[in-house]
């Protein structure tokens, strides 16, 4: 099956899928086929800050519509901020999409968590990742530490880079959170989460939203 991606929102999550997938079928011995349309970061987070759900849909039906024409099956967004107007674009899209916010939803259901934390975007944050984990209490940092989380994320996200300052602000959030509020684990609600978390223990348990939106990708295109 061709899969369609949406990307560029941001660059880190982009090499993230793109990496992870073609490591997933070199392991399979199947052939990945792919094709990618880019996305505007600074014009999501402008919709999504301002609940601006039609133009944002617009957006991804139009590269939709791209990618279909390149020869694409099914498509996936690589950006958890970008799933704040899923349930609508899914209603109109040209293509089946796999969504993340499903594919988290199952697998916490799997792992019969009850309680867990929550870093990444504001508006994941504050909405407690869109109010879809509905049979989990999802809990965020109090007020001051998620505004530091989201800067930290924003300018992360935004340069496809990380700093140590970066880093040490996600790291505080989760332990407090652990701490303060007894989560079982926190998610890592920001595709761009890969960055910090990929290559150093930060010392509590972790749920990577984006590698299991990866996971259900590879499983749909194996179907």
């Amino acid at each position: 099956m061709h899969l369609g991606l949406i990307v560029g929102i941001g660059p880190a999550a982009t090499d993230f899928y793109y990496r992870s997938l073609i490591r997933i079928f070199n392991q399979s011995g199947v052939k990945l086929e792919l094709t990618m349309a880019h996305a505007d970061t600074a014009t999501l987070l402008r919709h999504q800050a301002a609940k601006d759900v039609s133009a944002q849909v617009k957006i991804y039906e139009q590269l939709t519509a791209r990618l279909k024409a390149a020869g694409a099956q099914i498509i996936a967004i690589t950006s958890i901020a970008g799933h704040f107007c899923i349930e609508e674009f899914k209603a109109v899209s040209p293509l089946p999409v796999i969504d993340l916010v499903t594919a988290v939803q199952q697998e916490l259901a799997k792992r019969q968590l009850r309680r867990v934390g929550l870093i990444g975007t504001r508006s994941v944050m504050e909405t407690g990742f869109y109010g879809a984990m509905r049979e989990v209490e999802v809990i965020a940092p109090p007020p001051a530490e998620l505004t530091a989380v989201h800067e930290a994320y924003i300018a992360m996200a935004t340069a496809g880079a990380l700093t140590e300052s970066q880093r040490h602000t996600f790291f505080t959030a989760g332990k407090n959170l652990v701490k303060n509020f007894g989560v079982e684990a926190v998610m890592l609600a920001g595709t761009d989460l890969a960055l910090p978390f990929s290559s150093v223990d930060p010392g509590f348990p972790t749920i990577d939203c984006a590698a299991i939106h990866v996971s259900a990708i590879a499983r749909t295109l194996a179907t």
